[in-house]
This record gives C-alpha cells, sequence and structure tokens, in this order.
C-alpha cells in the first residue's frame, strides 16, 4: 500500500468515475483502475461497487475512506514538521472553532507570533469533534472547543467563559420590551447550529421536536450579517454581539420568563513531559 494508491482511492471516491479521476491526478485511465486493484487486493477487500452507470463506495470503502485520509494527512504533516525544522524552533499546532478564535484567540496569536519569531504557528479552524479527533491523532497540539474532552492522557481547562445572549438588528422594533418563551416559537428565529452540549440542547428545547427552521447555518460568525439585515433573532455567545451592539448594528433582546445557560470554552491538550515543556513559552498568550 502506497501513497499514489490512497490517493487514487479517495480522489475515486470523490469523482465516482474513473475517467474524471484520471483527469484529475493527470494519469492514464487504466492507472487508476490498476491502483485501485492493488488496494483492493492488499486490504482484502472490494472498496467499490461498479457498474456501467456510475461507481460507488462499498460498506467496506466507506469505512476505508477515513483512515485513508487520515494516512494522507499525517505524511503531509510530517513532512511539513521536518521541513519546518530548519528554518523555525518549534512549531505549535492549533485547533479552534471559528467563534472561538474570533472572539478570544486572534490577538493572542498574534502577539504570541510578534514575540516568538523563531516558532511557527499552524491553525486549523474546524468543528469542535474534527479538532478533538485530529488532536487524538496527534494532528494538534491544542484544541480550543465548546466541548469539553475529559480522557485519561489529557488534559482540559475552561479556556473562557462566555455569556449567551439573544440578540437582533438593531432597526427591528419587535422586541424592544423583551420576549418570552412563547413568543419565540412565533418569531423570525435564525438557527445557528452550534454543536454545543447544554447549550445545543438549551436551544433545540425551546422549540417543538423535528421544528423546521427558516433559516439555519452551523458558523455563528457568519450568522451575524444575516441578523443584522433581517428582522430575524438568534442567540449568540456576548463576546461575538458585543463589539456589534456597541456600533449599534446588533440590539440584545431582553428574555423575560426564561434564562439562557452560560458558555464554556475549553482548551484541551496532551498530558505529558513532552508537551508541558512545549506549552512553557506559549502558556501565558494562549492560557
Amino acid at each position: 500500500m502506497d501513497t499514489q494508491q490512497l490517493q487514487t482511492f479517495v480522489a475515486l471516491a470523490e469523482y465516482r468515475n474513473f475517467t474524471k479521476t484520471a483527469d484529475a491526478l493527470f494519469v492514464a485511465q487504466s492507472t487508476v483502475t490498476n491502483r485501485i486493484a492493488e488496494l483492493e487486493r492488499e486490504v482484502g477487500k472490494q472498496l467499490f461497487d461498479r457498474n456501467k452507470r456510475k461507481v460507488t463506495l462499498s460498506k467496506e470503502g466507506e469505512a476505508f475512506l477515513f483512515y485513508a485520509g487520515r494516512i494522507l494527512e499525517l505524511q503531509s504533516i510530517g513532512i511539513q514538521e521536518v521541513n519546518s525544522l530548519k528554518k523555525y524552533a518549534d512549531t505549535f499546532r492549533i485547533g479552534t472553532t471559528n467563534t472561538i478564535y474570533e472572539c478570544y484567540l486572534f490577538p493572542v496569536i498574534k502577539e504570541y507570533m510578534e514575540t516568538h519569531p523563531e516558532n511557527a504557528v499552524k491553525i486549523t479552524i474546524g468543528h469542535s469533534g474534527d479538532l478533538l479527533q485530529a488532536l487524538q491523532d496527534n494532528l494538534l497540539d491544542v484544541a480550543y472547543s465548546y466541548l469539553p474532552f475529559y480522557h485519561a492522557g489529557f488534559r482540559c481547562d475552561v479556556f473562557a467563559a462566555d455569556e449567551l445572549v439573544l440578540v437582533t438588528g438593531y432597526e427591528n422594533t419587535a422586541y424592544q420590551n423583551g420576549i418570552t418563551k412563547e413568543e419565540l416559537l412565533h418569531s423570525n428565529y435564525l438557527y445557528c447550529n452550534f454543536a454545543l452540549q447544554e447549550v445545543g440542547v438549551f436551544i433545540r428545547e425551546l422549540f417543538p421536536p423535528h421544528y423546521q427552521f427558516g433559516f439555519e447555518i452551523d458558523n455563528s460568525t457568519k450568522l451575524i450579517p444575516y441578523l443584522i439585515t433581517f428582522d430575524g433573532i438568534s442567540f449568540v455567545p456576548e463576546s461575538l454581539a458585543a463589539p456589534y451592539i456597541e456600533e449599534k448594528q446588533l440590539q440584545r433582546i431582553m428574555l423575560k420568563d426564561f434564562e439562557a445557560p452560560r458558555i464554556n470554552c475549553y482548551m484541551i491538550r496532551r498530558n505529558n513531559t513532552g508537551m508541558e515543556k512545549k506549552f512553557d513559552n506559549i502558556d501565558n498568550h494562549l492560557v
């Protein structure tokens, strides 16, 4: 099993067509066919179901796709790490959700880079679940997540606490006297899937099971322009809403007969001597 076989497998899983895969990889179609056949012999399973019309992943292929992607990602990171040693004393691989990055991390990472030019910083922005998986795969040194991670061998600390606030566009006058839970059900609620444990449950339970929202988005920072433009309302972290409230683009809505939970942001990293030493110089900035 080699890198070319895995790259070809991942590409064919994406394009679902041998000709398109060959074009994307700049090889002959027979090369794609041979690489997949050899990979299937090594794995011992048929990774694709083929017919005259289409190529689809088999059940075994779907399971193998995750690991093939991880192997290629680890290889890429390994090559980058080896090459970075020539120029930098160390490399810090930071994973964070977009909201945590926007609300907290940008200024401290910027300061760290200015004061420690000898070290490289690599930032990955993604969803909490993906970041925690990457941390376990040793693709990250630290992950900043809304989800806690209490596993043996890892240290999980509260990095910041935030309030969940209900906001709407500054020009919207419908909620100047606040809102009740009943009124919320009849509002133009713009749903953001925070994927947070207690916060996600809190928001979902405000609405009936299987409630269909007219608008959904999975990134709270991208939600802000819609709140400013339309007469919708939504819960967002206070630190995210604060500058827009100050600039009179958003306004906070008072909750009359219910309360919103606070949001904890967590910093998760490996709990070992080597990692503790690696973080000696960065702790003062990122903690």
